[in-house]
């Protein structure tokens, strides 16, 4: 007898939500406090030996390490939330995210150990990153399944919000221990904000740990069983079935991921070690900008349900695009105001147009049993050579600049047109994409042979 889909209530949405969006500030806690610390001290710490450039530059490099194997986890673990369900992944991707992050608080320093301390960093971003790589992937696709049709895309850009709260509280954490002496903050501040993730980690797995599995993942693993046609290599379904909606959907989220890494981690380094702005300064501007991200991400998110995704989505990566001249010329004015607006105005139409579409873009584009493998490949493959590399490659491209700005906004604005086109194409490949369709329609028909 087959399984009947149930509509979900309204207590087991709610939850749902919850779930994933402790899960994606953990997350994002969790990277951009690496980001910041990179930003700011672990230089000094871990590659004290190099000269200041080349050690902002090393630092930034272990950042980029964590996400080369996000595709990996991404591929791994998607493939047991597709095979297996939603929940047993998202606790396992939790775990390995909580994990190497508390770790990182406890290494050992360059000074104590010599070499082994980078190398030891480096495999400690390994873990946080395997983990992280299916992290959104799995929240976007248990909340996209859980979630009225007609506000899929306002509960999907919750979790982009979510996002930022991470980024907040990385900031604010940092912000906390920045007013510790040089010395203080060199021997043992560093360690607390990786240290206090513990606290979020124990919370976000005891609230994965009540959730059911969604009803419409049930109902299509009981027809798949039926019909005798389990996919027990997702990703080969995906690769056969699928090839545009992968390479489209890799594209889209180009302008998007060198959108929040400008922003946040290379913004912070910029201002601080190019501008010398003061610490605490930058780091204000920085939480203040998040903020103004915070409140707009979901409104976006509304407008996509009603306007559809893409048209929210090319709107966001089209200011980003014209606004990247623009951003930099107020930031590079020295002046706090200007910089921050700059970097609010970034956050507020930018980032929260882009985020706050995305997860109903890319949920859209796969049908249940391949959704969480679908979008964890398209994603994480996208961040490994876009999202993780940028602050690196932005903070070579004002060394070759000598100091200014201007390639830097030139990489953006590629970045977003690059999106631009894959959404318009995937719109003329799939006219009503970003409109709430659900497997059956025409959108899952496209590539099937």
């Amino acid at each position: 007898m087959m399984y009947t889909a149930q509509t979900p209530s309204p207590a087991g949405v709610r939850k749902a939500v919850i779930a994933s969006i402790v899960g994606t500030i953990i997350e994002w806690f969790d990277y951009a406090l690496y980001g910041t610390a990179a930003s700011l001290i672990l230089n000094k710490i871990f590659f004290p030996d190099l000269s200041d450039t080349a050690s902002v530059l090393a630092a930034f490099a272990t950042f980029a390490v964590g996400f080369f194997v996000r595709p990996l986890g991404g591929v791994v673990i998607a493939h047991l939330g597709d095979r297996f369900g939603r929940k047993p992944a998202l606790i396992f991707s939790i775990s390995l995210m909580g994990a190497g992050t508390v770790a990182i608080g406890l290494l050992p320093t360059y000074a104590q150990i010599g070499i082994m301390a980078p190398i030891l960093l480096v495999l400690m971003r390994m873990v946080q990153g395997f983990g992280a790589g299916a992290e959104y992937a799995g929240a976007v696709t248990l909340v996209y399944e859980y979630a009225p049709p007609q506000q899929r895309g306002f509960y999907t850009s919750m979790l982009q919000s979510a996002t930022l709260v991470g980024i907040l509280l990385a900031v604010l954490t940092f912000l906390g221990v920045s007013q510790l002496s040089e010395e203080a903050l060199s021997s043992w501040g560093w360690r607390l904000p990786f240290l206090s993730s513990a606290v979020l980690f124990v919370v976000a797995l005891y609230i994965r740990q009540q959730l059911d599995e969604t009803p419409e993942y049930l109902q299509a693993a009981e027809r798949a069983k039926a019909l005798k046609e389990t996919h027990k290599l997702p990703l080969k379904t995906l690769l056969k079935r699928y090839p545009k909606q992968l390479t489209y959907g890799f594209l889209a989220v180009t302008g998007h991921n060198a959108n929040v890494y400008i922003l946040s981690a290379f913004g912070l380094s910029y201002m601080t070690n190019t501008l010398n702005i003061n610490r605490s300064d930058a780091l204000w501007i920085s939480l203040l900008a998040s903020f103004c991200g915070v409140l707009t991400t979901p409104l976006m998110g509304w407008l996509a349900d009603r306007l559809g995704a893409s048209k929210i989505y090319i709107f966001g990566a089209g200011f980003a695009a014209l606004f990247a001249y623009p951003l930099f010329a107020l930031i590079d004015s020295g002046n706090l105001l200007l910089a921050t607006i700059g970097l609010c105005l970034g956050f507020s139409i930018s980032f929260g147009a882009m985020a706050g579409a995305q997860g109903l873009l890319l949920a859209d584009l796969f049908p249940t049993e391949l959704r969480f493998s679908g979008i964890s490949v398209a994603r994480e493959l996208n961040s490994m050579l876009i999202a993780g590399p940028t602050p690196f490659i932005c903070t070579l491209l004002v060394g070759w600049a000598a100091g200014s700005s201007t390639y830097v906004s030139a990489y953006l604005a590629l970045c977003c047109i690059v999106s631009i086109f894959a959404v318009v194409k995937l719109r003329s490949e799939q006219p009503i994409i970003g409109r709430n369709f659900t497997e059956g329609n025409e959108s899952t028909k496209l590539s099937r042979p």
